[in-house]
């Protein structure tokens, strides 16, 4: 049977919303900067941008940037109601759609979205294949004009949801969570078929490097030159370490 209550939605965002910033407020956060000014906490990154990071590392931007003016591109199907619920909660405003339901609608309510807000994207989700690039964010930077931003994340050994197409990463309570943003990637505009799949490339294979390196980051606990803490938005920002 189907749940369609808006009522059991809410609440599963609520009690979702709890567990997220209960869970990931225990980790152990750094960041290395290609180009800070790529990151909407700091007040020197001006513009806005599309950033791009897999899907089964979500928890991370979803718990620490929140009200930085950003939208979410999130599925149709019914299991993404109660996220979009736990979204707004956590900050982000969204938009429902995917490659294959609601597509074109999707990339249109983005657009529309990106005249005053950032764009976010987990490129393979919905549903995969696993770390494949889509070609929706290519299109729209190459459409919009806007940069995008690949985000390598990494955790210590976390728990993985092996049968989930993602293989879905859960971090352990108290562990280390690793993030390497790239700067800017500046995308031609007007690009044709041919153009947005040598992007699409480009992009997925800095997008899959950044992420093995800050997994490998991760599990090392070793320091990185120029690492800094990495803040939740909202909090004071802490100085280099």
């Amino acid at each position: 049977m189907k749940i369609r209550s808006p009522f059991v939605f809410k609440l599963g965002g609520l009690l979702a919303t709890a567990a997220v910033r209960n869970w990931m407020d225990t980790l152990d956060y750094k960041v290395a900067y290609y180009d800070r000014t790529v990151d909407p906490v700091f007040p020197e990154c001006q513009g806005r941008r599309i950033y791009v990071f897999w899907h089964e590392y979500i928890l991370l931007p979803f718990y620490l940037r929140g009200h930085c003016d950003m939208v979410m591109l999130l599925s149709r199907h019914q299991d993404a109601e109660t996220m979009s619920y736990a979204a707004r909660m956590m900050g982000f405003e969204f938009v429902r759609g995917s490659t294959n339901r609601g597509g074109v609608t999707a990339l249109r309510e983005m657009c529309r979205a990106s005249r005053s807000l950032n764009l976010t994207i987990t490129p393979d989700g919905p549903r995969g294949p696993r770390r494949r690039l889509a070609q929706g964010p290519i299109y729209l930077a190459s459409k919009l004009g806007m940069p995008l931003v690949a985000m390598g994340f990494g955790y210590d050994r976390p728990w993985r949801f092996r049968r989930a197409w993602d293989q879905f990463a859960l971090p352990r309570p108290c562990s280390r969570a690793r993030a390497i943003p790239s700067g800017e990637i500046h995308v031609p505009p007007n690009l044709d078929r041919d153009g947005i799949e040598h992007y699409r490339q480009r992009v997925e294979e800095v997008l899959n490097r950044l992420t093995l390196e800050a997994e490998a980051w991760a599990e090392s606990g070793t320091r990185k030159i120029g690492q800094a803490k990495l803040w939740r938005a909202g909090r004071p920002l802490g100085s280099r370490r």
